[in-house]
Order: C-alpha cells, then structure tokens, then sequence
C-alpha cells in the first residue's frame, strides 16, 4: 500500500525544471530562404526560377525565363512597369476623387489642341515641349540607373529615405513592391475595360456600384455580358 502511494505520489507531482546550463541556439551558418508558395498546388516550380526572387510563385507556363538572360531582363520589366502602374493608378484615382475630371479625359487637350492642366492649374507649356522635357528627364533618370549597373534596385539616389540600408527588410520590401505592382498593372487594365464598357472613371462606377450592387455591375453593362 505504501508502495501504491509513493508510486501515485511521483506521478502525480509537478515536474522539476532541468538543473542544467541554457543551451545557445545551435546554428550551422545557413540561411533558410521560404519560398512563397506555388500558384498552383500540387504542380512542380520551375528549376530556373531562383527561390529567393521576388514574389516567385512558380508561375512561369510558357518557360519564357529558361534564359537566365531573359529571365533578368522580364524580371526588371516587370518591376518598372509595376511602378509605373502604381504611380497611373494612383494619379487616376487622385484627379478624380479631387474633381478634376478623369483619367480617360485627361490627354484628351494633345488631340484637341487644347492646354494641359495640372490639378485645375493650366500649363504653359505646349505638346512638344513637354515631350522633350519627358524626353530628356527620363534619359537622365535612366542613365544614372544602368551607370548602377542597370539594377532594378540601384539605391543611392534612388533611396533617399534609406529603406534598402536595412538589409534584414530588404527581402520584405522588394515582395510588398512586386505584389503591389502587380496588383496595379491588374487594376489600370480594369479601368481601361470599365471606361470601355460604361464610359465612366473608376470612382463613378464604384459609387454606382456601391448605391445599386445588382443593377450595376459588369453583368449588366452590356458589354461584358452581351446577352444581358
């Protein structure tokens, strides 16, 4: 009986912490890169695309980044035009939600012959002016950047509130850029298709949207689905 209790007793008492000296976290020098998933489950990611580039899905059908060459080359396309995206986006929403018209009938004064006009202010330049300061702008911009060494992440001058200095970000910045990117290049291609469809900017078919969700959407525009 004593022996039952002792027994019940040991079992049943909390158990002690280890005497022992903490151990260090054990590291072998490498680092473990995630991957960020694959656009489509159960199917293999391609071998040529590196699993540390960013916002790599796997999501290459047509093989075109096979060549490392070319793989380099879409990867920067893409990052600019993702940039590029942002800044329409964000300019097309801006003029309109500020009541400046929108973006469609924005450039519409270099068919008309007409001023252009930066936020209600007219400016006093003509078309070709205005294409040679583009022109000459641009070319500068993008000198300094292939003298980088034609980088898509070039620095310097280019980061002048510092984001890249960290290193330990770097990895999350260039992923929030890339899937922002992409999600504006999607978005401007939805405001071309929309003005073609109900001749309206983004923020007008959204209040339309909003104030009638079943009789205004892109089933009964017309276009989008002839038979309604």
């Amino acid at each position: 009986m004593a022996l039952s209790m002792r027994t019940l007793s040991a079992k049943t008492a909390a158990p002690r912490g280890f005497a022992g000296r903490r151990v260090a976290a054990v590291s072998n020098g490498c680092r473990v890169v995630m991957k960020a998933g694959n656009w489509l489950p159960g199917s293999d990611a391609p071998a040529w695309l590196p699993d540390d580039l960013p916002g790599n899905y796997g999501f290459d059908p047509l093989s075109l980044g096979k060549d490392p060459a070319s793989l380099k080359r879409f990867t920067e396309s893409e990052v600019i035009h993702g940039r590029w995206a942002m800044l329409g986006v964000a300019g097309a929403l801006a003029v309109e939600l500020l009541g400046y018209g929108n973006w469609y009938d924005a450039p519409l004064w270099a068919v008309t012959g007409g001023k252009a006009t930066w936020f209600g202010i007219e400016v006093p330049f003509d078309l070709n002016t205005l294409l040679a300061f583009e022109f000459v702008a641009m070319a500068a911009a993008e000198g300094q950047r292939n003298d980088a060494g034609g980088v898509i992440y070039p620095g310097g001058a280019f980061d002048p509130l510092g984001f890249a200095k960290d290193s330990s970000k770097a990895g999350e910045l260039k992923l929030k850029e890339i899937k922002n990117g992409r999600l504006a290049m999607v978005a401007f291609l939805g405001f071309v298709a929309q003005h073609a469809a109900t001749g309206k900017g983004p923020l007008a078919a959204l209040g339309e949207h909003l104030a009638n969700p079943w009789g205004a959407n892109f089933a009964t525009n017309g276009v989008s689905v002839p038979f309604f």
